[in-house]
């Protein structure tokens, strides 16, 4: 299982910053529970002891294009996951071995309406040749090598063009542990384009398209990456104030910058039409791009708040126990300072526990509310899946954001 796919050499210049916020004390806990609360239903809903009972990487797609109008009883939400277990968890909650289940490093999975129900919410992976599981995804691409898989990004549906469904997919690979804190890093984004009406899950038809958004970050060490986040600030979407643009987020540099990239619908697919937030201005030269705030994580989410303002959910610099919002009334900034919104609890019941990559459904959420979850995993992964299985599952909370 892996923590987040950003290249190697970033994610050694946060570790020990990580190491520092896990020092949290119990009383900013207590602080953070009196502005959220946590979301029971749906965390039951992600809570199984058959087939996929464990994965990362979450986001969740509206199939009719609405991002910002609650989801109603028709409503079809598609589900995106990145590595994942799948299996059968025996009756005293744990697994035996190794071989009781499968890692696959991506699957689907559908809910239909609008309400955390296990019954109305499937999940989709197809098998190979021997009847194993495997990904929903792989690699078919010129530059791709042998050996390397996709981790998911954010995805919508492009309902002002011809309703493709588009996801980010980042190519990854595996390197020497020795010269590396994790054993894999980041070698490309793939656009993932699904035509409309296209079965789930997706075995014909997905058209892979290499794009240019990984770069050399010029403010600092590291590389750019994008498609940690998506704004669809279209009408079709239920945008407040509609400008007619996609908005995708990424990150950038050893301080988890927030990048930003915009283009017309019609345009998704011609990353020339792409121009980039250099600080000042939209910038069709992508080495120009800047951050607009500092300490995100690799997967976030901008939602609509009140008043015309936006709220961008992550996780405080993308592994430490804090899930995180910051206020803006512009995509583009200034931003209001961040603000801690849940401490983590499950860092508390393991040493090797951590958490990641928060991120917001506004389609989800009720009036006045925001759905937002996060990721919890196991620096020892192998051993400790065996006596808590669904330790490795999305935690799902609410805020107020009235």
């Amino acid at each position: 299982m892996k923590i987040s796919k950003t290249p190697t050499f970033q994610v050694n210049g946060i570790i020990l910053i990580l190491l520092i916020f896990s020092l949290t004390t119990l009383s900013a806990q207590e602080k953070s529970e009196k502005i959220a609360s946590s979301a029971q239903d749906w965390n039951s809903l992600f809570q199984r002891k058959k087939g996929w009972f464990g994965g990362d990487g979450i986001f969740a797609i509206p199939m009719d294009g609405k991002e910002y109008i609650q989801a109603n009883d028709s409503t079809e939400t598609l589900f995106i996951f990145s590595d994942s277990v799948i299996g059968e968890i025996g009756a005293d909650g744990t697994l035996k071995k190794k071989e009781d289940f499968n890692f696959v490093n991506n699957v689907v999975a559908v809910l239909k309406g609008k309400e955390p129900i296990a019954e109305n919410f499937k999940f989709y992976y197809p098998t190979d040749k021997s009847g194993k599981n495997t990904s929903v995804f792989k690699p078919n691409t010129p530059n791709t090598k042998p050996g390397e898989y996709y981790w998911l990004g954010d995805g919508f549906v492009n309902v002002d063009k011809d309703s493709t469904l588009y996801i980010f997919a980042y190519r990854i690979t595996h390197i020497d542990p020795i010269t590396s804190f994790f054993d894999f890093d980041q070698v490309g984004v793939t656009l993932l384009a699904i035509p409309k009406n296209t079965p789930i899950p997706f075995e014909k038809g997905v058209r892979q398209i290499e794009t240019p958004l990984q770069f050399p970050y010029a403010p600092n060490v590291g590389m750019t990456t994008f498609g940690s986040g998506i704004i669809v600030n279209t009408k079709s979407a239920g945008a407040p104030n509609p400008d007619g643009y996609i908005y995708v987020l990424g990150t950038g540099g050893l301080e988890k910058d927030l990048l930003i990239a915009r283009v017309k619908p019609e345009n998704f697919e011609n990353f020339d039409q792409w121009t980039y937030w250099d600080g000042a201005k939209w910038n069709a030269d992508k080495t120009k791009v800047r951050g607009v705030t500092k300490g995100v994580s690799n997967e976030l989410s901008m939602s609509p708040a009140d008043n015309g303002r936006w709220i961008l959910v992550h996780q405080l610099f993308g592994m430490t126990p804090e899930v995180s919002i910051q206020m803006t009334k512009s995509i583009t900034g200034p931003y209001f300072p961040t603000r801690n919104v849940w401490h983590c609890p499950e860092l508390e019941e393991d040493l090797d526990y951590y958490a990641y990559n928060a991120k917001a459904y506004p389609h989800l959420s009720k009036p006045g509310e925001l759905l937002i979850s996060y990721n919890v995993n196991s620096f020892d992964f192998f051993k400790d899946i065996l006596t808590d299985p669904t330790h490795c599952r999305p935690r799902f909370i609410t805020i107020k954001i009235h």
